[in-house]
């Protein structure tokens, strides 16, 4: 019960910083369905790649494949569901700003390099372990076994 006067603390405190080595590995695994959407599949490859690097995060409750294999979650920064398609969309559109910068001859690859170099020292630097898109959309990573201790039962259905 809290008292009258007293401050709860904010909900991101329930929640520890998803392990940077982590998320830069399941972000690599990402990249690389990417690369074999976009090469695998003729003619629609590269929108087929762009189309995942979008979507990802919302297609396994929160979990793209490689946040899936590697044991992480994108949570809403309300704490209270899992990121949909909406926030993964908006999470990763520095990502396929730098998808569709590849496009570009000759210094496309270097913006590109540019755009996943500063996201990544945001997850470094950052306290939360946030990035510019994980500002956009709200959101924050976490460790899915964090979310299983953490989240009271109530909150982890919906009705």
């Amino acid at each position: 019960m809290v008292e009258v006067g007293e401050q709860r603390p904010e909900p991101t405190d329930e929640y520890p910083k998803a392990d940077v080595v982590h998320r830069f590995i399941a972000k690599f695994i990402d990249f690389l369905i990417v690369a074999a959407l976009a090469r695998l599949i003729p003619s629609v490859g590269p929108f087929a790649g762009l189309t995942y690097l979008l979507i990802a995060d919302g297609l396994f409750e929160g979990r793209s494949a490689g946040k899936w294999l590697i044991g992480l979650k994108a949570l809403r920064s309300d704490q209270e569901s899992v990121a949909t398609f909406r926030e993964s969309i908006l999470r990763n559109i520095p990502f396929a700003a730098g998808y569709l910068c590849l496009i570009i001859p000759f210094v496309g690859w270097l913006i590109a390099g540019g755009i996943v170099l500063v996201e990544g020292l945001l997850v470094i630097g950052n306290p939360q372990g946030n990035r510019i898109g994980d500002e956009i959309a709200k959101t924050r990573v976490i460790d899915q076994k964090s979310s299983v201790q953490a989240v009271p039962p109530e909150r982890t259905m919906k009705a």
